[in-house]
């Protein structure tokens, strides 16, 4: 072991053993991408009609169901952290088996870390800070998988709730630590586009709040699940969600007490504590228990490991009031109105931040985050006292460019396309035509968050319909993502509310 990396164990030792642990094993297991999707196995023909059966005998699974609209598949899930788990992982046993292979091949392409070196700072980093009920739901995900014949485990499972925090936050982070030679560089790609207003701003003064999603389409594609969960304690919620992750982890949605979530991640962000609290239980913890702002930005703070840093947008539809919370690892600040807007584009707005924790240039105007700010910005301005759903339904799929004052998609307009020419773009330079973007689209109000209502859109909220054959035949460098790269097309904006069932007509989409 070379000096340095001996100085480094030395002084996570003075921290915590766990430290040492891991900070081995993320030197030693440095390996090619793995795709592991012979580990999960989907049950055969014969035990499909058992399924059905076992459903309405099992007194856990009875609770729960499932049905499809709209191109989303709507879960519902109830009871204790464990049965939350199991009927999670039972009813979307095919859907974690699939993001499974687009997650792991995408970890550890971009990380350079096979799936052991994820599978073991899950288990050694992540799992002993995780509270004991999402330990519990977590476990129960696996044991739901394994009742469906599939052979993903727990380190599987924990790993894979942290896709947006190891690769991206943790392994830069140990580079770092470790001085590695030819380090991961964190990609700095934009996720999210989003807003909330309120008061003069708004169409009866209410609350508006919408979100789209940017990840890579090869998320995005699977990104398509409603939860509708209530659990045994806190609040009922009504969210979106990718499949296996306990988490919204694009964090949008409403809960029972009328707390409305969004959020967008800072760009460019450098920071971890691996003796911090993974970021997907302190989001899913502050859905579940945060009845005001407050109490949401406290869930938080608490264990803030820097993990997925984001700009959160919140609202209380009990007071009228939203907020914008900035949550770096070394400095977080809150704004709050009850007569404005806030808007979410990847950019920092605490000069702190910007300054201590990321290398965002906020002057470049070509760049994304800053051309879309400018964009909502406009939006917000031109349409004041107007605003409403169908309004924010038209903002998330707008194609202007400010930046080149011309209308068309690309990797800079609030509707993204990452996989279309952007002239000047920093990351398009760096890495063009690349498969990510605006996945889909979320839209929800006053009125709506009291009924636990939201309308959502799979695919880009455009309408444009991404086809995986044709843009990899004219972009072979991207052909590693061959064996799970999928069609995303575009549905129509949907309604879903909480408790609801399939009307007649509408199948269980398993």
């Amino acid at each position: 072991m070379r000096a340095r990396e001996r100085r480094v164990l030395m002084d996570c030792d003075r921290n915590r053993l766990s430290c040492v642990t891991l900070v081995v094993l993320g030197i030693a297991l440095i390996a090619a991408p793995l795709f592991l999707n012979a580990k999960a196995r989907m049950a055969s023909a014969d035990e499909t009609a058992a399924l059905a059966q076992r459903h309405s005998d099992d007194p856990v699974l009875a609770k729960a169901y499932r049905f499809a609209r709209g191109g989303w598949i709507y879960v519902h899930l109830e009871g204790a952290p464990h049965d939350i788990g199991y009927q999670h992982g039972y009813l979307l046993a095919p859907e974690i088996s699939d993001a499974f292979a687009a997650v792991s091949s995408e970890m550890t392409y971009a990380s350079k870390r096979n799936w052991d070196f994820f599978r073991r700072a899950a288990h050694q980093m992540l799992w002993p800070k995780i509270d004991v009920d999402y330990q519990s739901e977590l476990a129960g995900i696996a044991d739901g998988l394994h009742a469906r014949g599939y052979k993903l485990d727990q380190d599987d499972i924990v790993a894979m709730n942290g896709f947006m925090e190891l690769a991206d936050y943790y392994v830069p982070w140990l580079d770092k630590q470790t001085q590695t030679e030819a380090a991961v560089t964190k990609p700095g790609e934009e996720h999210c586009s989003a807003f909330v207003a309120t008061g003069s701003y708004t169409k009866n003064h209410q609350i508006v709040m919408a979100h789209n999603n940017w990840t890579s389409y090869n998320y995005g594609a699977r990104w398509n699940i409603i939860f509708d969960i209530v659990p045994q304690r806190g609040y009922r919620m009504l969210m979106d969600g990718f499949p296996g992750v306990i988490a919204s982890d694009d964090d949008f949605g409403v809960n029972s007490d009328g707390l409305m979530i969004t959020e967008t991640t800072i760009t460019d962000f450098h920071g971890w504590d691996p003796n911090g609290k993974p970021e997907f239980v302190r989001a899913r913890k502050a859905m579940q228990f945060a009845g005001s702002i407050d109490e949401y930005v406290k869930i938080m703070l608490d264990g803030n490991n820097g993990g997925y840093a984001n700009d959160w947008l919140l609202a209380d539809r009990k007071t009228g009031e939203i907020a914008r919370f900035e949550l770096g690892l070394l400095h977080n600040k809150v704004w709050r109105t009850k007569d404005g807007y806030y808007v979410g584009s990847n950019f920092a707005s605490d000069p702190a931040v910007l300054k201590d924790e990321t290398t965002f240039d906020p002057n470049n105007m070509a760049a994304s985050a800053n051309a879309r700010h400018a964009r909502w910005d406009e939006l917000m301005a031109a349409n004041q006292g107007r605003i409403d759903t169908t309004l924010a339904e038209a903002f998330l799929a707008d194609h202007y460019d400010t930046y080149t004052k011309k209308t068309g998609p690309n990797r800079r307009t609030l509707c993204g396309h990452g996989d279309l020419a952007t002239e000047g773009d920093p990351q398009f330079a760096k890495t063009p035509y690349n498969p990510t973007g605006s996945v889909e689209g979320k839209v929800i109000d006053t009125h709506m968050a009291e009924s636990m209502t939201f309308v959502a859109h799979t695919g880009h909220p455009c309408g444009t319909n991404f086809k995986a054959r044709e843009f990899l035949e004219a972009h072979p460098e991207y052909n590693w993502q061959a064996s799970t790269l999928i069609d995303m097309d575009a549905g129509p904006w949907t309604q879903f509310r909480a408790g609801e069932h399939a009307p007649s007509g509408e199948g269980e989409g398993k």
